[in-house]
């Protein structure tokens, strides 16, 4: 079993910033992809942004230039660094990994969100 925990969501104000963090913990061998979706009010879950074991990353059109991710496989760790955040960035933020067990599954994992909002 294994678990995604994101962290560091919160209000800020448009143009400022934040900082997500997201913690895989349990019975981890390997993990390959990891990403960012999120889901706004009313919306589907969308894919903002998806890192590989390697370090190459890809983004959504509405992420690139403002959003990095990253990852430290050393911590089990994926961030997403946010800047120049509009009110259409307001949206649940998920984390999601692709994660091989001790035991040999595979588990494509969620986290339980992060809730982003942006408003004056």
């Amino acid at each position: 079993q294994v678990h995604l925990v994101e962290s560091g969501g919160g209000l800020v104000q448009p143009g400022g910033s934040l900082r997500l963090s997201c913690v895989a913990s349990g019975s981890i061998f390997r993990i390959y992809a990891m990403g960012w979706y999120r889901q706004g009010p009313g919306k589907q879950r969308v894919l903002v942004a998806v890192i590989n074991s390697g370090g190459g990353a890809n983004y959504a059109d509405s992420a690139k230039g403002r959003f990095t991710i990253s990852r430290d496989n050393a911590k089990n760790t994926v961030y997403l660094q946010m800047n120049n955040l509009k009110p259409e960035d307001t949206a649940v933020y998920y984390c999601n990994a692709d994660i091989a067990t001790m035991s040999g599954e595979t588990y494509h994992s969620w986290g339980q969100g992060t809730q982003v909002t942006v408003s004056a």
